[in-house]
């Protein structure tokens, strides 16, 4: 089991403020790495700051995601890459990408990734987010705060 898993949290839609990301070698976490990203212009949605108590002034002095970006590729580049909700993450990532000119392909990650909430739907949990798939599987878990995510998604799936 070598993978690496990773979380976004978002200030607005597919904009990142913060990413998670651990790396799984043979079984074990071998690495974490979490770091907040300004957004474009700071600019974040209520609804967002809601969901994971990160604002503005938070992020005002971060860096951004195409100065983050080296860090997530050396994790990424020719893995299996597993989120929760996979399509949410890896949207995250692909739309991040192309709006600094980074090309997705680069990373020889593939198209689809490893999800745990298909691995999780498909073993008759219900309902299965994130908190709730930790839960039935006694996993601790910080909700929205990305490394917490990560780490957590990443004990799901080496538990599948």
């Amino acid at each position: 089991m070598t993978f690496t898993a990773i979380d976004f949290e978002t200030a607005t839609s597919f904009h990142p403020c913060s990413v998670g990301i651990v790396t799984v070698e043979n079984g074990v976490i071998v690495d974490e790495y979490v770091t907040l990203i300004k957004p474009p212009n700071n600019e974040y949605n209520p609804f967002t700051i809601r969901v994971h108590g990160i604002y503005p002034h938070h992020t005002a002095n971060a860096k951004s995601f195409a100065q983050v970006f080296p860090e997530i590729q050396k994790r990424l580049q020719n893995r299996v890459v597993v989120a929760h909700n996979e399509s949410f993450d890896r949207g995250v990532l692909a739309k991040s990408m192309a709006l600094h000119g980074l090309d997705y392909e680069t990373l020889n990650i593939g198209d689809r990734w490893e999800c745990t909430v298909k691995i999780y739907k498909a073993k008759g949990l219900k309902p299965t987010k994130l908190s709730d798939c930790c839960q039935a599987m006694n996993i601790q878990l910080n909700h929205h705060e990305a490394l917490s995510d990560a780490r957590a998604c990443a004990k799901l799936f080496l538990l599948k």
